[in-house]
């Protein structure tokens, strides 16, 4: 088979990482020939997992021994301010998709601010391409460095953007309101937040001030004519393992109907594979999303004819990290869009 590619993935024993190798493992262009880990050595995933779709991998190695001539791509499952370190070590010898946020921002000074001084290479920050799939296609193609988006601005930005492009809704006065499987916030997570002997928790956080403030406002903010984007961003966490949704609040321009907002989500649809415009009459949830790489997207009219409210809904793992980093690869790479993701 030709096109057969070299791909390490570092932090691989993490939520998003482990994710990422199923994905990488069953794709027909890909083999993985190093897998690093912060915590985990000289171990196969398959025996932390429990999983067979792990078998034949390399064990697992420490993250630093990775040698940057010996692979095509590298997946970088790391956290935040982490990554970065890496990328200075091996940026051109190698084609970069990083997964954390310390190159998705393009102001280093609002990198620095929700994310801290621990970025040792903000020269490159205009060197990767943001890698939200369906509005940046064209930019991914023969990309070599991208940077996959947060979990919460993809499902935001998703809707939002076409609605910005056609000019449709106000770029004020939007009000966020998201929730998120716990697998968000990762292995560290005290599951004692959420869950209980006899019931389950579920809460509201960083309102207003959460990290991925910057991201979303950054990117709606090149689709909004020069006008000033404003939004209230509540984000909360369930005792769900996965999933992400995102209730959007908008008011409409003058003169737009929800039947043109209708149109162009319907339009969006047709156009992109992992982006399902859902009819009035179907039920949005969860389970019709988990393990997947679709993001769902509803309409529900609202009683003031001059507002709408849009529901998105992704798999924050797959959509919102692994999936969407498989899917910029074959972007890249003129694949199949859908390999290894349907």
């Amino acid at each position: 088979m030709n096109n057969i590619f070299n791909v390490a993935v570092l932090g691989s024993t993490g939520y998003v990482g482990m994710e990422l190798v199923k994905l990488l493992n069953n794709h027909p262009n890909v083999n993985i020939n190093f897998l690093g880990s912060e915590t985990i050595t000289n171990e196969y995933l398959t025996n932390i997992d429990g999983s067979k779709v792990y078998e034949k991998l390399p064990k697992l190695e420490k993250n630093s021994l990775f040698n940057p001539n010996e692979s095509d791509y590298v997946f970088l499952a790391l956290p935040h301010s982490v990554s970065n370190k890496y990328v200075k070590n091996f940026h051109g010898k190698l084609k970069i998709i990083d997964l954390s946020a310390d190159f998705r921002l393009d102001n280093i000074k609002e990198y620095n601010y929700f994310y801290g001084n621990n970025h040792c290479c903000s020269d490159l920050l205009n060197d990767f391409i943001y890698g939200l799939s369906e509005i940046n296609r064209n930019e991914i193609i023969n990309s070599n460095n991208i940077a996959i988006p947060g979990c919460y601005p993809t499902s935001i930005l998703l809707p939002l953007i076409p609605l910005f492009k056609n000019n449709l809704i106000s770029h004020e006065n939007i009000i966020i309101d998201s929730k998120s499987g716990y697998s968000g916030a990762g292995k560290n997570f005290d599951l004692n937040n959420i869950k209980s002997n006899k019931e389950y928790n579920f809460y509201n956080y960083n309102t207003n001030s959460h990290r991925h403030i910057s991201e979303i406002k950054q990117e709606l903010s090149k689709y909004s004519k020069n006008k000033k984007v404003d939004f209230s961003f509540n984000p909360h966490i369930l005792p769900n393992f996965r999933g992400m949704m995102s209730t959007l609040y908008c008011n409409l321009n003058n003169d737009v109907k929800t039947d043109d907002i209708i149109e162009t989500l319907k339009n969006f649809d047709e156009l992109n594979p992992f982006i399902k415009f859902i009819g009035s009459d179907d039920r949005l949830d969860f389970f019709s999303v988990q393990n997947t790489n679709f993001c769902k997207i509803k309409i529900f009219k609202h009683y003031n004819k001059n507002k709408i409210i849009l529901v998105s809904v992704i798999d924050n793992l797959i959509k919102g990290a692994a999936g969407q980093a498989v899917q910029c690869l074959n972007i890249s790479e003129n694949f199949d869009e859908t390999k290894s993701l349907l």
